[in-house]
């Protein structure tokens, strides 16, 4: 085989096949001619996409008319009464070319107009092309701006990486958040389809409240992806847990995608699903990721509310955006004045903790004094509210205190019906509030609970169908103290699970109505919808496992120092919230202001956050709570009312 400079001739594959008696031979060659040089410099220009197409129109149209310029100069054709010259040709050529209507006023020779004819049909055919590339270039742009691959330009933006049903519930209450903020934006980075997620956006969340809602396609896990988010520049960072069969690793690996350029950056909220992964996300978060145990939270907070009737509803209050929620409060101008003073110091502000630096405590002693350096803890309907926050003006009627009379401690006995990876959990607290000698009895129809030996509990299993009456009925009874109906979620599918749970619950509810029990219980529901259906049935406390911890996560995105109350709140040190009798603060009787309550719990030492009343439940509700009331609001206190209090014990 010859070879040359200009010309290579390089044999790379044959194939033969006989067919008949014939023989076929391929060949492939590689030249490198000055042909082959131009047609791939032409294929390489051509492959970068729209522009380059454009570029090659303009310089064909270009082409054209100057081609037909000369042959106008030099045939000496022009229009009957008219030589413009070269450049003015030029435009005139232009013009037919762009427009095919020009060539209809041409007047002059027929070779004039068989020229003009020419020229315009050339310019039709590369217009035409043109349109057409203009037109796909357009679509694509398109199709890429709904796939969500362009970066996000803003700034002090809330992110949230990743999908799940939770995120709908923490729209809602970012938006409410943002109500007091300028031009505030939430951008959503999912690896699904964009205009699925602004689709499914609008139905679930119609009410924006002046927050602009961003969504990009991507996965969180991906650097590339992660930037069209701009999260470098974002106030705060949701990590959601995945739906999938292992989402803690995809949380630690989205959190390494995060965090690989230092620990400088926005705060970082993650949910983390199992307890053991906690140490590993927390190597990998450093100092700025606030990781939720989803398991403990919930666990936690079911057990708290079935202690007693309408702790759930206080939980909610405090931990959404439509309530009264904590703040914290810098210039409080309490300088030199005692805890228990300053409880009485603003109207619409309840005072509940102190800040100092990193560290909070909720409730201390009344005689502790205040100083400038420190954060006042307090609940407040709104941020906003702080600055222009009246000081009250009500005194206490300190003659109209209650007196505690002796309570005794017994055993208790619960009952647990359902059981899933929570339930450990919920046993373990159960032991931690139950007095000495209590029991607790599990119900499920699935799992195999191994539980170990507890300090101040005995627990029994019954294997048998918690949907089923007579099952019910042999183990629901007036001598119960607490009832917990959990979800099925680790056995069946989330509708099915929560089908269930409401069944056990209708069956539950009339059985104790039926005894004449008063009985607090409280359940699991995994989708909010149902939790609603629940309400209309006229059920007790529910706790939602995906809304309460969707809840806590948008506060802890909103401010970090929050991560230190609610560890307090839930953990099994410092003080917790209690609904005890309003006898003990107050007497029963005349109306008496709300100012003299919150004096009445500091006597005690403790701080008053709400009142439960039955005069204060709206139509169709078991029960009724108030958070964060006025100072000079009055009430007339009941024989059966409760005051919602943060105490040690």
């Amino acid at each position: 085989m010859a070879r040359t400079g200009q010309q290579l001739r390089v044999r790379t594959a044959k194939a033969m096949s006989e067919r008949g008696g014939s023989t076929v031979k391929v060949a492939t060659e590689k030249r490198s001619g000055l042909g082959d040089r131009l047609r791939y410099m032409f294929d390489n220009s051509m492959s970068a996409g729209t522009p380059a197409l454009v570029a090659w129109l303009f310089a064909a149209t270009l082409l054209l008319i100057v081609v037909f310029a000369f042959i106008l100069t030099v045939t000496g054709v022009h229009q009957e009464g008219e030589d413009r010259g070269f450049f003015s040709d030029l435009f005139y050529n232009l013009l037919h070319a762009l427009d095919p209507g020009t060539v209809g006023g041409d007047t002059g020779t027929w070779g004039w107009k068989l020229t003009m004819l020419a020229l315009t049909l050339g310019g039709l055919f590369i217009v035409s092309a043109l349109i057409g590339v203009l037109a796909s270039g357009i679509d694509t742009k398109l199709a890429d701006l709904r796939r969500g691959r362009s970066i996000v330009l803003e700034e002090d933006h809330t992110v949230i990486l990743g999908w799940s049903e939770s995120i709908f519930t923490i729209i809602s209450e970012l938006t409410l958040a943002n109500e007091s903020r300028k031009d505030p934006v939430i951008v959503i980075l999912a690896d699904r389809d964009k205009v699925d997620m602004e689709d499914e956006l609008k139905v679930k969340v119609p009410e924006r409240r002046g927050t602009r809602i961003i969504c990009r396609s991507g996965s969180p896990m991906d650097l590339d992806d992660l930037r069209l988010s701009s999260h470098d520049t974002a106030r705060s960072v949701i990590l959601l847990a995945p739906e999938s069969d292992d989402p803690d690793s995809e949380v630690i690996k989205t959190l390494l995608a995060l965090t690989h350029d230092g620990e400088d950056g926005p705060r970082i909220v993650a949910e983390i699903q199992e307890p053991s992964n906690l140490e590993a996300a927390a190597l990998v978060g450093k100092h700025r990721t606030t990781l939720l145990d989803i398991r403990e939270t919930v666990a936690k907070l079911v057990v708290q509310t079935s202690r007693q009737s309408g702790a759930a509803a206080v939980y909610t209050e405090l931990f959404d955006y439509s309530g009264d929620e904590f703040y914290f409060f810098e210039d409080h101008g309490l300088a030199g004045s005692t805890y228990g003073e300053a409880q009485l110091a603003f109207e619409a502000a309840s005072v509940v903790g102190i800040l100092d630096g990193t560290t909070s405590k909720l409730n201390p002693p009344p005689e502790t004094v205040i100083t400038a350096e420190q954060t006042l803890i307090v609940v407040v309907e709104d941020d906003s509210a702080l600055a222009g926050q009246s000081r009250s003006m009500t005194e206490p009627a300190l003659t109209r205190l209650g007196e505690q009379t002796e309570t005794e401690v017994r055993p208790t006995q619960a009952l647990v019906i359902g059981w899933n990876d929570r339930a450990p959990i919920v046993v373990r607290e159960l032991d931690r509030y139950a007095p000495p000698g209590s029991s607790v009895t599990v119900l499920t129809t699935y799992g195999e609970p191994e539980l170990p030996a507890f300090q101040n509990i005995a627990v029994s299993v019954v294997k048998a169908s918690t949907t089923s009456r007579a099952v019910l009925e042999e183990h629901v009874g007036a001598d119960l103290d607490q009832i917990v109906v959990l979800c099925y979620d680790r056995d069946l599918d989330t509708q099915t699970a929560d089908s269930r749970t409401l069944v056990s619950l209708l069956h539950v509810r009339d059985i104790l109505r039926r005894v004449g029990s008063e009985t607090p219980v409280v359940s699991e529901m995994l989708d909010d919808r149902n939790r609603v259906l629940a309400s209309v049935a006229d059920v007790d406390d529910i706790v939602v496992s995906g809304e309460i911890v969707s809840l806590v996560v948008t506060q802890l995105s909103e401010d970090g120092r929050l991560e230190a109350v609610f560890k307090e709140l839930l953990g099994a040190e410092g003080s917790e919230i209690y609904l005890r009798p309003a006898e003990w603060y107050v007497q029963p009787g005349d109306d008496v202001s709300w100012a003299t309550v919150v004096a009445g719990a500091a006597r005690r030492g403790e701080t008053a956050l709400g009142l439960k009343s039955a005069l204060l439940a709206d139509p169709g509700m078991r029960f009724g709570v108030v958070v964060n009331p006025p100072k000079s609001q009055t009430y007339t206190i009941g024989a059966d009312d409760a005051v919602v209090v943060l105490a040690e014990d």
